[in-house]
């Protein structure tokens, strides 16, 4: 089976994710003895960061694999967590991203991981996206490499909503400038596009001035395009909601730990 194109790592990265991944078990994967498992260790990992990669439903998995749907669903609920431990090391801590930022000129964008519309759950509601989901802030530099992900929040708060006393807002206040789109107009620190003001049109030097703001703001755009092409950020996320914001979480942190580290690259593709 052709594994990089379902689960989105290389030969190379999964043989680094299953030796990172063995080495966290508190017993070996394959014991040797007793009940097999239905899958071994890669095919396991395959089917977890394959689940994110593509959000393909369990079923379609379980027949994939020839096993059960229900053990499908048991190995991607038991390794997320030591996939999210085994990248840990080559994650971005707030203070990395600080000092990445210090002094350059950075670019942000809010943006909405899709989810289901679970009942009881009001505040999942974007009135800018116009669906449910979870929200966060992408940090780039000028190129649009990804240097943070801010934890994911409920899809009703605006991007001011998420920015205010978030690590983003210290992260983005030691860079020597910032560029964003107009959810951060208000801030003394970012520079914004010009809203059209309701009693005239925008004048001639105000249309030049925000066609080079997009200018500049294109590559977090494309940033967050290449975050999505893991699909479990742009399709709509079907697991139970308590999961919801540490797998949303993971995934972007997994994608930068892909480009930044000696696991990188497939994301790119």
């Amino acid at each position: 089976m052709r594994f990089d194109r379902m689960s989105g790592l290389d030969a190379e990265q999964l043989d680094e994710l299953e030796y990172r991944v063995a080495g966290l078990l508190e017993e070996p994967w394959d014991k040797g003895e007793g009940r097999p498992r239905e899958l071994t260790l890669r095919e396991a990992l395959v089917v977890t960061c394959g689940y994110m990669r593509q959000n393909i439903i369990e079923d379609v998995w379980a027949d994939i694999f020839d096993v059960d749907q229900s053990t499908i669903s048991r190995y991607i609920t038991f390794l997320t967590p030591f996939v999210e431990k085994a990248t840990e090391e080559d994650r971005p801590s707030e203070e990395d991203a600080a000092e990445t930022t210090r002094g350059a000129i950075v670019l942000v964008d809010g943006t909405l991981w899709p989810c289901w519309s679970w009942d009881g759950e009001n505040k999942l509601w974007s009135g800018k996206y116009k669906t449910t989901g979870h929200g966060s802030l992408v940090v780039t530099n000028r190129q649009g490499r990804i240097t943070f992900v801010s934890e994911p929040v409920t899809g009703n708060h605006h991007d001011m909503a998420k920015l205010k006393g978030s690590v983003v807002e210290k992260i983005l206040k030691k860079a020597g400038g910032v560029f964003g789109d107009k959810g951060f107009i208000g801030t003394d620190y970012i520079t914004t596009p010009i809203r059209k003001p309701e009693c005239r049109e925008l004048l001639q030097w105000e249309h030049e001035w925000n066609n080079q703001v997009s200018s500049f703001r294109a590559p977090v755009e494309r940033a967050v395009a290449t975050l999505k092409t893991w699909r479990i950020l742009f399709t709509d996320y079907r697991r139970p909601i308590p999961r919801c914001n540490r797998t949303l979480l993971l995934q972007g942190e997994f994608c930068i730990t892909l480009r930044g580290s000696g696991m990188c690259d497939a994301v790119d593709e």
